[in-house]
C-alpha cells in the first residue's frame, strides 16, 4: 500500500504486532505465575513454614479490632510493626457481626475486611482465628446470643441445631476472607479452627471434622488450618484433629521445653509454634487488676524466640471492653470495661516499658524497622462536670419501652423476650402485706445478673446471681413491685457459655411464687440518643423515700444527664481522656450517644474509663449521660453536687477497697 510518497510493510507491521502480542501475553503469564508463586506452607522437614519458598518464622502480636476503635487501627497496627512484629493475630467474634439472626454488620467499627486490608498495607502479615467461638474475655465466647433461642441446644458440638447456624454463619465470613489469604494476594497466612476446644467438656471430634469441612470448602486446599490449646497433653488430644495443624499456648513461667514437647507428641515435624504467649493476663471486678513483670515476658520471649519457634504474644494491645461486651467466668465473675491486659501497648494505644522491652528481644533475632516510633497519643483533662437527674428508670418507661410491656404469668428470661443485651425490668405487685421486713427469694439463684429492687419507688436493696439471694422488702399488698435486672455479660469460658440472662426461675415472697408479671424489655441506647425527647425532668420524692433497714444506701435506678464544651483556643483538640466517677456507685455511661462502658468505683479495681478522642466534637457541647444503678453522690435535699470529672491519666489498678457503702450490707461478692 502506498500513499502520498510513504509506503506501509504490511509484514513487518503484522511482525510487530505479533511479537508486541507475545510480549504481552508472556507479561500476564508471568504476572499470573508471580501470584500462584505466593505460597505459605508447613516444611516438615526443616521444621519450619515456607513463604514464597523460603523459610520463615512469624513474630506475631494479637489485636481486637472490635476493642479498638477504626479511628485508632492504622495508629495502633503501625506501633505494632515498629515494634519488630511481622504478623498480627485476630479474633472474629460472631455476636460482634451477626447481632440478630441474619441481620450482618460489616461497616464502620465492623469493617474487619477494611482492618485486613490496613494491616496488608502496612506489610502485617494476618494469623486469622474466625471461631466460631472465641472465648477472648468476650460476651459469650463471641458465639450470639440468640443461639439460645433453642433452649436445649449444645453449644460447640454436634449438635444439628448449632450446626446450622454455624453453616451459615461460615458461608457469610469465609467467603469474606478467601480473596485476603496469603495465596490469593492478601495477608492471611493461616487459619484457626475453632479455638482451644480441648478446654471443653464436649470432645466431639465429629464437630471438628464438620468445621474443617467447611473451612476447606470454602478456604480451599492451600491454606494452612490449625488448632490452639493449652500446653498439657489432655488439652491437645481433645483440641486436636488429623488434617489440622496442632499448636500449643503458653506463658511467662512455664518450661519452654516441657511445653514445646507437648506440641511435639502432636506434631512430631514442622514449625514450633505457641500462639498465645501471654504478656498480661484478664481482670475481674473485685479483684486487684492483673500485672505480669515485663522482665519475665522479656526473658520468655528470648527462650521462645532461641528455639527458633513461631510466637503470638497475647496481647500486644488489649483495647476496651465498650457498651456491654465484656464476658465473664464461673463461678460468675464479670470483667470490667477496661481490657488494657497489661499489654505492651496500653488500652489507650500507649508505649509502655514492655512495649520496649519486647522490641529489644526481638531485634536480637530479626531486623526492626528503622524510623520514628509513632508517639503515644496525647490526654486532655476536661476536668469536673455537673450532672442533673433527669429521670428514673420507672418513670421513663414509655421512652425505654415504647411497645409497652409483655405479659406473662412467670417470668421469661431475656432471650425469651428477645433482649440479648443491658436491662430489662420486671414489674408485679405484692399479694400480700408486708408491713414486717418480708423474705423475697431467688431461691435457685434465678437472678442473673443482678436486679435493683424498690416497691412503689422506695429502693428495697439488691439481688444477685451468687451471693445475694433472699432480701427483706417491706410494702403493702398491691403494691408495685420493680425489679430491674442488667445483663453483665456472659460466661466467656468452660461449661456454662449458655448463659441465660435475666429471671431465670420464679422468685418467692415468703415462700409464694409470684405471678402476673409484666416485662419491660429496655431500649437504652435508643432513648440516650434522643435525650431531647424526653420533655423535662420529674424530681418526685420518691426518689429519696426510706426503705428498710440498709436498704436507705441505695436509690432507686436513674438517668443524670451534663454536658461540656471543648475549650476554645487550644490547638490540637479534642484529645483522649479519661472519665472518672468520684462518689458514684456502678452504672453505664454514654458520651455523644457513644457507649463507653460499664463503670463500678465502689468495686473496682478499674475507676476511669477510656473516652477515644473522635467521639468528642467542638462544634457543640458534648453530652454526657450516665444511668447510676445503685446510688449517686447527689441528693436533692440537702442539695449536693453530682459531678463526673475528666482526667489525663488513667486509674484501672486501684486497690480493691469496698466503700461504707458495702460495710453494713450483706457479702455481695460475686
Amino acid at each position: 500500500m502506498e500513499r502520498k510518497g510513504w509506503r506501509v510493510d504490511m509484514p513487518g507491521v503484522v511482525r510487530i504486532l505479533s511479537l508486541l502480542l507475545v510480549s504481552l501475553l508472556l507479561g500476564t503469564a508471568r504476572g499470573l505465575r508471580n501470584v500462584s508463586q505466593k505460597t505459605f506452607t508447613i516444611d516438615y522437614n526443616r521444621h519450619c513454614f515456607l513463604k514464597d519458598g523460603q523459610p520463615f518464622r512469624y513474630i506475631s502480636g494479637s489485636i481486637h479490632y472490635f476493642r479498638v476503635p477504626r479511628f485508632y487501627w492504622k495508629d495502633r497496627l503501625l506501633k505494632m510493626k515498629m515494634a519488630g512484629l511481622n504478623a498480627i493475630q485476630i479474633y472474629v467474634p460472631w455476636n460482634f457481626h451477626e447481632p440478630q439472626p441474619g441481620q450482618y454488620q460489616f461497616s464502620e467499627d465492623h469493617d474487619v475486611e477494611y482492618f485486613l486490608q490496613l494491616a496488608h498495607e502496612l506489610g502485617l502479615l494476618v494469623v486469622l482465628r474466625p471461631g466460631p467461638y472465641i472465648c477472648a474475655e468476650w460476651d459469650m465466647g463471641g458465639l450470639p446470643a440468640w443461639l439460645l433461642e433453642k433452649e436445649n441446644i449444645v453449644l460447640r458440638s454436634s449438635d444439628p441445631d448449632y450446626l446450622a447456624a454455624v453453616d451459615k454463619w461460615l458461608g457469610v465470613i469465609l467467603p469474606k476472607m478467601k480473596p485476603l489469604l496469603y495465596q490469593n494476594g492478601g495477608p492471611i497466612i493461616t487459619v484457626q479452627v475453632e479455638n482451644e476446644y480441648g478446654s471443653y467438656f464436649a470432645c466431639d471430634y465429629d464437630y471438628l471434622r464438620f468445621l474443617q469441612t467447611r473451612f476447606r470448602y470454602h478456604l480451599g486446599n492451600e491454606v494452612t488450618l490449625f488448632t490452639t490449646d493449652g500446653s498439657n497433653e489432655k488439652l491437645v488430644q481433645c483440641g486436636a484433629l488429623q488434617g489440622l495443624y496442632a499448636t500449643v499456648d503458653f506463658g511467662p513461667g512455664a518450661n519452654i521445653t516441657d511445653a514445646f514437647l507437648i506440641q511435639r507428641k502432636y506434631e512430631p515435624k514442622g514449625p514450633l509454634i505457641n500462639s498465645e504467649f501471654y504478656t498480661g493476663w484478664l481482670d475481674h471486678w473485685g479483684q486487684p487488676h492483673s500485672t505480669v513483670k515485663t522482665e519475665a515476658v522479656a526473658s520468655s520471649l528470648q527462650e521462645i524466640l532461641a528455639h527458633g519457634a513461631n510466637v503470638n504474644l497475647y496481647m500486644f494491645i488489649g483495647g476496651t471492653n465498650f457498651a456491654y461486651w465484656n464476658g465473664a467466668n464461673t463461678p460468675y465473675q464479670p470483667q470490667p470495661t477496661s481490657y488494657d491486659y497489661d499489654a505492651p501497648l496500653s488500652e489507650a494505644g500507649d508505649l509502655t516499658e514492655k512495649y520496649f522491652a519486647v522490641r529489644d528481644v526481638i531485634r536480637k533475632f530479626e531486623k526492626v524497622p528503622e524510623g520514628p516510633i509513632p508517639p503515644s497519643t496525647p490526654k486532655f483533662a476536661y476536668g469536673k462536670v455537673a450532672l442533673k437527674k433527669l429521670k428514673t428508670v420507672e418513670e421513663s418507661l414509655n421512652i425505654l419501652c415504647p411497645n409497652g410491656p409483655i405479659k406473662s404469668v412467670y417470668p421469661l428470661t431475656f432471650i425469651q423476650v428477645k433482649q440479648y443485651f443491658g436491662f430489662v425490668l420486671y414489674r408485679t405487685t405484692l399479694p400480700e402485706d408486708c408491713s414486717n421486713p418480708t423474705p423475697l427469694s431467688s431461691p435457685f439463684s434465678g437472678v442473673h445478673d443482678r436486679a435493683y429492687v424498690s416497691v412503689d419507688g422506695v429502693p428495697q436493696g439488691i439481688l444477685d446471681r451468687s451471693n445475694v439471694i433472699t432480701l427483706n422488702i417491706t410494702g403493702k399488698a398491691g403494691a408495685t413491685l420493680d425489679l430491674l435486672v442488667e445483663n453483665m455479660g456472659r460466661v466467656n469460658y468452660g461449661h456454662f457459655i449458655n448463659d441465660y440472662k435475666g429471671l431465670i426461675s420464679n422468685l418467692t415472697l415468703n415462700s409464694t411464687i409470684l405471678t402476673d408479671w409484666m416485662i419491660f424489655p429496655l431500649d437504652t441506647e435508643s432513648a440516650v440518643c434522643h435525650l431531647g425527647g424526653w420533655h423535662g425532668s420529674d424530681h418526685g420524692s420518691r426518689h429519696d423515700k426510706a426503705g428498710p433497714l440498709g436498704a436507705s444506701n441505695y436509690t432507686v435506678p436513674a438517668f443524670y444527664v451534663g454536658n461540656f464544651s471543648i475549650p476554645s483556643g487550644i490547638p490540637d483538640l479534642p484529645q483522649d481522656t479519661f472519665i472518672q466517677f468520684p462518689g458514684w456507685t456502678k452504672g453505664q455511661v454514654w458520651i455523644n450517644g457513644f457507649n463507653l462502658g460499664r463503670y463500678w468505683p465502689a468495686r473496682g479495681p478499674q475507676m476511669t474509663l477510656f473516652v477515644p478522642r473522635h467521639i468528642l466534637v467542638t462544634s457543640a457541647p458534648n453530652t454526657i449521660a450516665v444511668l447510676e444503678l445503685e446510688r449517686a453522690p447527689c441528693s436533692d435535699s440537702p442539695p449536693e453536687p453530682c459531678t463526673v470529672e475528666f482526667v489525663d491519666k488513667p486509674v484501672i489498678s486501684a486497690a480493691v477497697a469496698y466503700s461504707p457503702l458495702f460495710q453494713d450490707l450483706p457479702d455481695q461478692d460475686l
